[in-house]
């Protein structure tokens, strides 16, 4: 990625609210309580057509002891490190802080171009309060409103003139987008971590630690991809804040977004309801699924039934949807880690293929004669043609003479019968039947 801008700062200065408003989208979670923001979380936006990527961090604390603050320190440390520009966010209204101060000395060892934002100048008069954010040493100090937008050009004007080329629009946009989804603490963001080989999410036993979806590209065994780590997924009922609420609409949308899901379940859980309804709403998006049962080495009997015991028991719960493929794993002992994720690629590669008109013709043509749809209402129904549509996925034609008539259960036969002949394993597919 080039022309990368880190927006750093300590907590409620407003980091998030001039996050979305450089990347105009309402993309991360704000909200008035301290520390929303936890991990690194990327967007992309323009200014006088120069492309750039903005990271949204974590308010940084020095000296703090809590779990989560250590972690976001590290996930600031690793974004001022990824930086071309570091927009150092200050707060006109509270005033320069110890915080502020202590966080300048850090920002000055870095090396990088900073310039200081001084957020919360709703109004001219208060702008001329913005000079004593120059005790912090940096050559630029620029007023803004990030709520209301005023003073944000002037801020990208400043940005763009520290960047070397233009860059891209969207250098991810080309790339297979792999959802990771789950109830929480189903090791989501563990998996991440272990596929890039670096602490991307910040991982701890609390349940929903990862709030904001964390999208991070993927470089291996042959494979470019988009990963997003998303927060962990609980009935309604059970969500019990307003920032937990926006970070299940994040989820949500992080799977409608992506090719494929990763649907995450806990081995010593088993499948529970909450799981059916992840699964569920992948399905009803047409989206690839892959199931992984992860903590694998948790369960104690490993006897050679078990893995195939609760496959049965988990298929029985999904049915009737049959077509997902499901894998035992480990994250923690990194056990087919890398099969997951070439699986994850391989149900990418189907949900995408085209089968041409005579291969779908040449196999399931003599299918349907040797198993032709039941006789209704004294009429016999004749399938003539099949052909699959251009759609981004799979959808498939059956041209017939009565289309009214093709009853569910013939339709499940046909859908079967696609898959026994062309692999759609872990790809939802439609079928719609019309007149010839």
């Amino acid at each position: 990625m080039a022309n990368i801008i880190a927006i750093v700062g300590r907590p409620n200065v407003g980091k998030s609210t001039l996050f979305n408003r450089l990347v105009e989208s309402r993309e991360a979670i704000m909200d008035d309580q301290s520390g929303v923001t936890r991990d690194r979380h990327y967007g992309h936006g323009e200014w006088s057509g120069y492309y750039f990527t903005v990271i949204d961090t974590g308010g940084y604390v020095s000296g703090s002891e809590d779990v989560f603050e250590e972690a976001i320190r590290q996930q600031v440390k690793i974004a001022i490190n990824e930086a071309d520009v570091i927009l150092f966010m200050v707060d006109l209204s509270s005033g320069l802080t110890g915080l502020d101060e202590d966080f300048a000395r850090v920002l000055r060892k870095s090396k990088k171009p900073v310039k200081v934002i001084v957020n919360k100048a709703d109004e001219p008069g208060k702008m001329n309060y913005a000079g004593e954010f120059y005790r912090l040493g940096f050559d630029e100090v620029l007023p803004i409103s990030a709520a209301n937008g005023s003073g944000t050009g002037e801020l990208l004007d400043s940005v763009i003139a520290s960047f070397k080329e233009p860059g891209e629009k969207d250098p991810f946009a080309h790339l297979p987008k792999i959802a990771i989804m789950g109830r929480p603490n189903v090791g989501k963001s563990s998996l991440l971590n272990v596929l890039l080989g670096e602490n991307r999410s910040i991982v701890t036993d609390i349940a929903g630690t990862t709030r904001d979806s964390v999208n991070s590209f993927y470089k291996g065994f042959g494979h470019e991809l988009l990963l997003m780590d998303t927060a962990g997924l609980r009935k309604k009922s059970k969500v019990s804040d307003d920032i937990e609420f926006y970070s299940v609409l994040r989820s949500v949308k992080a799977l409608e977004d992506s090719d494929v899901c990763i649907v995450m379940i806990d081995a010593t859980r088993g499948f529970e309801a909450q799981d059916m309804s992840i699964i569920s709403l992948a399905e009803r998006n047409k989206k690839g699924i892959l199931i992984l049962v992860n903590k694998w080495d948790l369960v104690g009997d490993k006897s050679v039934n078990l893995a195939a015991k609760m496959e049965k028991e988990i298929r029985e719960k999904m049915a009737p949807i049959d077509y997902v493929p499901i894998m035992f794993v480990s994250v923690l002992e990194k056990q087919r880690i890398i099969k997951a994720l070439e699986k994850a690629v391989n149900i990418y590669e189907k949900r995408k293929k085209r089968i041409s008109t005579a291969q779908l013709n040449q196999a399931l043509l003599p299918e349907i004669e040797r198993s032709p749809p039941p006789v209704t209402k004294g009429k016999n129904i004749n399938i003539k043609f099949i052909m699959q549509l251009p759609t981004h996925t799979p959808v498939f034609a059956f041209f017939c003479n009565l289309p009214q008539y093709v009853k569910a259960p013939y339709e499940r036969f046909l859908e079967n019968k696609l898959r026994e002949h062309f692999d759609l394993e872990g790809v939802p597919v439609k079928i719609v039947f019309r007149n010839k």
